[in-house]
């Protein structure tokens, strides 16, 4: 709280007027964070589109939202104080990740009641299209591993990563 009112030029006690609790503080930043960084929760996902192209486009959406400094930010802070405050996770989990796996869940249902895409769990192959888009330069910046990618390694991770979830879950 110190270091936030110290960034703010304000006080604890100022923060304390507009916030019960850090929880409630913390809420208020992963709302904000979602706000401006969120463009992958707003973007559309016709289900009669082309669903390659519509998860190319997703994909590059959440790349760029995800290796946004802040948000890598916000990720290492989140895992240091997990042990302590897990309830942290939870938010940031329900608020950002969760939100948008749900989205494109929803998306995918449909898609696989069109007969597009082979009929399973689709929050469970949400998550994999999740996983396949962070497993390379997202997982190595978080941990410190790189720097941000070239815009054309990107684009090469989401190729590979729509390839391989179309060969997993298409017709």
């Amino acid at each position: 709280m110190s270091s936030i009112a110290a960034d703010l030029g304000g006080s604890k006690t100022t923060l304390w007027s507009y916030f019960r609790n850090k929880q409630d503080l913390f809420t208020a930043v992963i709302d904000d964070m979602v706000e401006r960084y969120g463009e992958a929760l707003r973007m559309p996902l016709p289900a009669d589109g082309d669903p390659v192209e519509t998860l190319r486009r997703f994909a590059a959406s959440l790349m760029k939202t995800i290796m946004q400094p802040e948000i890598i930010a916000l990720h290492r802070m989140v895992t240091g104080a997990a042990g302590r405050f897990p309830e942290l996770g939870r938010l940031l989990y329900e608020r950002g990740p969760g939100r948008g796996q749900a989205r494109i869940a929803d998306w995918l249902a449909q898609l696989m009641q069109r007969g597009v895409l082979r009929t399973t769990d689709p929050m469970t192959a949400s998550r994999h299209f999740a996983a396949l888009c962070q497993s390379g330069a997202f997982q190595r910046m978080l941990i410190g591993a790189d720097g941000p990618p070239k815009p054309a390694d990107v684009k090469r991770e989401i190729d590979a990563a729509v390839d391989a979830f179309m060969r997993a879950y298409g017709v």
